[in-house]
């Protein structure tokens, strides 16, 4: 099978009410829009249909001297200690947790192709088609739909299984920017698909 469904960034930190993003309105978000239980489907469906299934996330040493970025944002992140490996926020929400075999991708940055073994991995295993999703939908899903896009692999954007902190912002990748670079679907459409429907 030459596709691969990506998880982005479904980790407690984000997702979680507890989590140090979350908190602020993101997890109400995600809930909002059966963010959690829709990806849970197409993680399903991936392993029904035998897909290879990927599972990034944001983590840093707890010094974060592995950050480079120095955009408003990670200040943000650095005083409230957020996304720190081995801590509550960088592990996955129970309900997309990843199984044995299925590759983990932690990263330092917003797009999961900067500083992993994420492109190579991909290449590899002959995978031609990117199904993802994830939060928040402005930053990694869009990152990683235009980096796909530029890289020849042909990016499906989940448009229900994504979310951000502002609607509009998400509104906005999905109708202009996702159309531009790939295709946008939807879980049931996923689904169908993985089943052989």
């Amino acid at each position: 099978m030459t596709a691969a469904l990506l998880l982005l960034d479904l980790q407690n930190e984000m997702v979680d009410p507890q989590g140090k993003v979350g908190a602020h309105g993101l997890a109400r978000i995600v809930e909002e829009r059966g963010v959690l239980a829709n990806a849970r489907r197409c993680l399903d469906a991936a392993r029904g249909a035998g897909m290879a299934v990927v599972h990034v996330r944001l983590g840093f040493r707890p010094d974060y001297a592995d950050c480079l970025s120095v955009a408003a944002r990670i200040g943000g992140l650095k005083a409230n200690r957020a996304a720190i490996v081995g801590e509550f926020g960088t592990e996955f929400h129970p309900d997309v947790a990843p199984a044995d075999g299925e590759l983990v991708i932690t990263k330092q940055c917003v797009n999961p192709f900067f500083n992993t073994g994420l492109m190579t991995w991909l290449m590899q295993k002959g995978i031609k088609q990117l199904y993802m999703g994830g939060v928040a939908t402005h930053l990694v899903v869009e990152s990683t739909a235009r980096f796909a896009d530029d890289a020849g692999f042909a990016p499906v954007v989940i448009e229900d299984i994504c979310a951000a902190p502002n609607p509009a912002l998400h509104d906005h990748f999905i109708t202009m920017i996702a159309p531009a670079v790939g295709t946008v679907s939807t879980t049931e459409a996923f689904v169908q698909a993985a089943q052989g429907g």
